[in-house]
C-alpha cells in the first residue's frame, strides 16, 4: 500500500512539472525581448544625442570666427564616440530580441531628436507657429511613445538560436527564396527608373534604401546572434555562412548610405525621416517575418496589436517630422552618417 501510495503521489506531481516548462520559457522570452528593446532604445537615444552634439558643433563654428575644422573640436569627437556607442547598443539588441521588435524602435531617434533639437540646440518657433509645430510635435511624441509601448508589449516571442545550421536552413527555404526573387526584381526595376529615366521621386529613392535596409537588418541579426553564441562558448565563426552574412551586411549598409546621401541632396531631412521610417520599417518587418518566421505561433490578437503599435508609431513619426525646420546647409554629417529616422533632428 505504501509503495502504491508513493507512486500515486509521484504521478500527481507530473502535470505541474510539465506545465511549468512553457511558463518559464515564456518568461525567459519576454525577458530577452525586454533586454533587446532596452538596448535598442538606449542605442537610438545615444545616437540622437551624438548627432545633435555634432550639429551643435557645426552651428557654433559657423557662428563664430573659430578657424578650426569641425573634426578638430572635442565636441565633434564626443559626438562620434557616442554615435559608435549607440550603434553598438542597437547592434547588440538584435542578438536578444526578434527583428520585428527592434526595427520599429528606431522611432525613439525621432522622439529624442524632436526634444533635444528644441532644448539643446535651442530651436525657436514664433508664437504664430506654436500650434502648428509645437503641439503637433508633442502629439506625435505621445503617439510614438504609445506605439513603442504596444510594440514591446505585443512583440513576437521567437527566440531561435542563431546557429550556422539554422541560418543556412532559413536562407535556402522556399518562402525566403521567393521573397528574394521578388525583392531583386523590384530593386532592379526601381534602379532602372532612377538611373535611366531620372525618376528622382523620394518614394523611388527611399524604396531602394528600404529594400537594401531589409537585407541589412536580416544579416545584422544573423551576425549579432552568431557572435553572441560564440561569446557564450558555442563557436559559430567557423561556419562560412557567418562571413557571407557579414559581407552582405557591410555591402548593403554602404549602398544604403549612398542612396540616403543622394536623397538628402534633393529632399529635406524631415521628409526623408518620416517616409524612410515608414517604408524601411514595413519592408524590414516583412523580411524578418519571412526569414526568421517571427510571427509563427503567435495568436491573431497579438499580431493585430503589434500592427496597431506600428501604425500608431508611423503616425507619431509623421506628426513629429512634418513641421520640422529645413536642414541647415552646412551640416555635412547628415548626408554622410544619418539614417532615415535620425534626420529629424
Amino acid at each position: 500500500m505504501d509503495g502504491a501510495h508513493s507512486v500515486a503521489l509521484q504521478l500527481q506531481q507530473l502535470p505541474p512539472t510539465s506545465s511549468a516548462v512553457p511558463v518559464s520559457e515564456g518568461s525567459f522570452s519576454y525577458k530577452e525581448n525586454l533586454i533587446g528593446a532596452l538596448l535598442a532604445i538606449f542605442g537610438h537615444l545615444v545616437v540622437s544625442i551624438a548627432l545633435n552634439l555634432q550639429k551643435y558643433c557645426h552651428i557654433r563654428l559657423a557662428g563664430s570666427k573659430d578657424p578650426r575644422a569641425y573634426f578638430k573640436t572635442k565636441t565633434w569627437w564626443l559626438g562620434l564616440f557616442l554615435m559608435l556607442l549607440g550603434e553598438l547598443g542597437v547592434f547588440a539588441s538584435y542578438a536578444f530580441a526578434p527583428l520585428s521588435l527592434i526595427v520599429p524602435l528606431s522611432a525613439v531617434s525621432v522622439i529624442a531628436s524632436a526634444i533635444i533639437g528644441t532644448i539643446f540646440i535651442k530651436e525657436k518657433w514664433k508664437p504664430k507657429d506654436f500650434l502648428r509645430r509645437y503641439v503637433s510635435s508633442f502629439i506625435g511624441c505621445g503617439l510614438a511613445v504609445v506605439g513603442t509601448y504596444l510594440l514591446v508589449t505585443f512583440a513576437p516571442n521567437s527566440h531561435e538560436k542563431m546557429t550556422g545550421e539554422n541560418i543556412t536552413r532559413h536562407l535556402v527555404s522556399w518562402p525566403f527564396l521567393l521573397y528574394m526573387l521578388v525583392e531583386i526584381i523590384l530593386f532592379c526595376l526601381l534602379l532602372y527608373f532612377y538611373k535611366e529615366k531620372n525618376a528622382n521621386n523620394i518614394i523611388v529613392i527611399l524604396l531602394l534604401v528600404a529594400l537594401l535596409g531589409s537585407m541589412t537588418v536580416v544579416t545584422v541579426k544573423a551576425v549579432a546572434g552568431m557572435l553572441a553564441l560564440s561569446i557564450q562558448g558555442n563557436l559559430q565563426l567557423d561556419y562560412p555562412i557567418f562571413y557571407v552574412m557579414f559581407v552582405c551586411m557591410v555591402a548593403t549598409a554602404i549602398y544604403q548610405a549612398a542612396f540616403l546621401s543622394q536623397a538628402s541632396q534633393m529632399y529635406d531631412s524631415s521628409l526623408i525621416a518620416s517616409v524612410g521610417y515608414i517604408l524601411s520599417t514595413t519592408i524590414a518587418i516583412t523580411a524578418g517575418a519571412i526569414f526568421y518566421l517571427d510571427f509563427i505561433g503567435e495568436d491573431v490578437l497579438h499580431i493585430c496589436m503589434f500592427a496597431l503599435g506600428c501604425i500608431i508609431a508611423f503616425l507619431g513619426v509623421f506628426l513629429i517630422t512634418r513641421n520640422r525646420k529645413k536642414a541647415i546647409p552646412f551640416e555635412p554629417y547628415i548626408s554622410m552618417d544619418a539614417m532615415p529616422d535620425e534626420g529629424a533632428g
